[in-house]
C-alpha cells in the first residue's frame, strides 16, 4: 500500500515539475486507485498484486471515500463563496469606495490631477476594449487596475502558445480557453472592486452600434484593416471617443480619434487600406515582445486621462514609436472634409 501512494505522490510531483494542469495530475492518480480497487475486488486472494497493494480492498474505500468527501466539502465552500457578497463585492453606492479601495487607489487620489474626483469618475465609467491580444493584455490590466468600474473585452479567439510571448495577460494553463474569459480571470484576481463583461464573438456591424452604446470609450487593439474601420464607424455613428493603436515588428502609433469633439476619426487618416504586403499582421512579419506593453500601456494612460480629463490627450495628435531606434515622432493631424466616415459630421459643425 505504501508503495502505491508513493507512487501517487511521484505522479503528482511529475505533473507539478512539467506544469501538467491540475485536473491531468488528478486524473492520473484517479486511474491509478481505480486499477488497485479493481484488482482488489476481482483478483482471488492469493494473486500477487492483491498481496502488494494490501491484500484488502477495505481501507482503500475507506481512502477513496475521505478523498470524495474532502474533495465535496471543497466545492461546497467554493459554491457558496461564488454566491456570497463576501468582502470582495462591490459597494452598491458607485460613489462610494470600501477602506480597501482607498487604500487601493491611494497613489492616484494623491495625484493632483485626478484625486478623488478623478477616482469616482473612472469607477463610474464604462470602457469597451476591442482585442484581448498583444495591446488588449496591457490596456485591460492596467484599467482593471486603475479602478475602471465597468470594462468591456470582445474578441473571438482562444489562447495560444505563440501568444504568449507578447499577451502578458493570459498565462500557459490557459492555452486553449477563449482569451476573452482568460482575461477576466487574470482581472477579477488583480482588482475584485471592477465588473468585466467578457464578449466571445466576432465584433460585427450588426452588433457593433447596440455594443457601443453601451460604453463612454472605445478601446481598439486589433491586427486588422476591416476591424478598425468597422470600429471607427460604429465609434463616430455612436458619437464616442475612440483611442487606437496599431503595432508592427519594431514600429507602434497611437491617437485619440472623436469627430464630435473636432478630432478626426481614424478614416480621416487612413482612408484606404495599405496595398497587400505593406502592413502584413504580426504573424507575417513578426513583433517584439514589450512593444505591444509599451502602446497598450499608452493607451490606458489615455483612456485614464480621457475619463478624468487630466492633461492634455491625443486629439488631434498621431504618436509614432520607433523602438527599434528609440524614436518618438509626433504629428499634428485634421480632419477631412472629403472624409467618407465623418466629413458630413465635419461640415455640420462648420
Amino acid at each position: 500500500m505504501g508503495f502505491v501512494l508513493f507512487l501517487m505522490a511521484a505522479l503528482w510531483a511529475l505533473g507539478w515539475a512539467m506544469k501538467t494542469p491540475v485536473k491531468a495530475r488528478l486524473i492520473m492518480i484517479g486511474l491509478v486507485y481505480t486499477g488497485v480497487v479493481l484488482a482488489h475486488l476481482l483478483l482471488p486472494e492469493s494473486a500477487e498484486l492483491r498481496r502488494a497493494t494490501g491484500g484488502d480492498a477495505r481501507p482503500w474505500l475507506v481512502l477513496g471515500g475521505v478523498a470524495a468527501l474532502g474533495f465535496g466539502y471543497m466545492m461546497l465552500i467554493r459554491h457558496l463563496r461564488r454566491k456570497s457578497p463576501g468582502e470582495t463585492a462591490p459597494p452598491p453606492n458607485p460613489d462610494s469606495f470600501r477602506e480597501a479601495e482607498l487604500n487601493r487607489y491611494a497613489r492616484h487620489i494623491v495625484l493632483r490631477e485626478i484625486g478623488g474626483t478623478g477616482q469616482k469618475k473612472l469607477k463610474a465609467a464604462k470602457v469597451l476594449v476591442i482585442g484581448a491580444g498583444g495591446l488588449g493584455s496591457p490596456v485591460l490590466l492596467y484599467l482593471a487596475a486603475a479602478g475602471v468600474g465597468t470594462i468591456g473585452v470582445i474578441d473571438d479567439d482562444i489562447v495560444d502558445g505563440s501568444n504568449l510571448q507578447r499577451q502578458i495577460i493570459h498565462r500557459d494553463d490557459m492555452i486553449g480557453t477563449p482569451k476573452v474569459f482568460s482575461a477576466q480571470a487574470a482581472m477579477e484576481a488583480l482588482n475584485p472592486f471592477i465588473t468585466v463583461r467578457p464578449y466571445q464573438r466576432k465584433l460585427t456591424p450588426e452588433i457593433a452600434g447596440s455594443l457601443f452604446s453601451e460604453y463612454d470609450l472605445i478601446l481598439d487593439g486589433t491586427d486588422n484593416f476591416d476591424t478598425r474601420y468597422l470600429v471607427n464607424r460604429a465609434a463616430v455613428a455612436q458619437g464616442k471617443p475612440l483611442i487606437s493603436a496599431a503595432i508592427t515588428q519594431w514600429e507602434g502609433q497611437i491617437s485619440l480619434y472623436h469627430p464630435a469633439s473636432g478630432a478626426p476619426c481614424f478614416e480621416c487618416i487612413f482612408p484606404t487600406r495599405p496595398a497587400p504586403g505593406l502592413a502584413p499582421a504580426c504573424a507575417e512579419a513578426g513583433v517584439i515582445g514589450p512593444l505591444p506593453g509599451l502602446l497598450g500601456s499608452m493607451m490606458a494612460l489615455e483612456a485614464i486621462k480621457e475619463i478624468t480629463g487630466a492633461g492634455e490627450g491625443l486629439r488631434g495628435r498621431l504618436v509614432i514609436e520607433d523602438a527599434l531606434y528609440a524614436e518618438t515622432r509626433k504629428m499634428r493631424i485634421s480632419p477631412r472634409a472629403d472624409c467618407a466616415c465623418c466629413g458630413a459630421h465635419q461640415q455640420e459643425r462648420s
